[in-house]
């Protein structure tokens, strides 16, 4: 059996912990923690997190402009597709739908 110590920290931590540890002993959780963070830290000097593993915020808005982009340039591709074979929308919904694509399509290029 392992030699205990007591130690002293404060009530807000100890309820952090408690909130947080699950079916753990606090003794258990405290130790997972520092484990963890102890690996990443090793890791980190071992280069274990590549630069390209993180994603900026920027680079977040760029994928999700170029997603939207797409979006529009696929619908767009049908709706014309299907206007050029001829067939008409004969259904309100459909033709509600096509003038919000267009639209959208118009305002992206503004």
């Amino acid at each position: 059996m392992s030699e205990k110590r007591m130690l002293v920290v404060d009530a807000d931590l100890v309820g952090k912990i408690d909130e947080n540890r699950g079916e753990l002993s606090r003794s258990e959780f405290i130790d997972l923690l520092i484990e963890g963070r102890l690996r990443e830290r090793e890791d980190g000097a071992k280069g274990g997190v590549e630069k390209g593993d993180v994603v900026t915020r920027e680079e977040f808005h760029e994928f999700q402009e170029g997603a939207k982009e797409l979006l529009r340039s696929f619908l767009d591709f049908f709706i014309n597709y299907g206007l050029e074979l001829g067939r008409e929308p004969r259904d309100e919904d459909f033709e509600q739908l096509t003038r919000k694509l267009r639209t959208l399509a118009r305002s992206h290029h503004d």
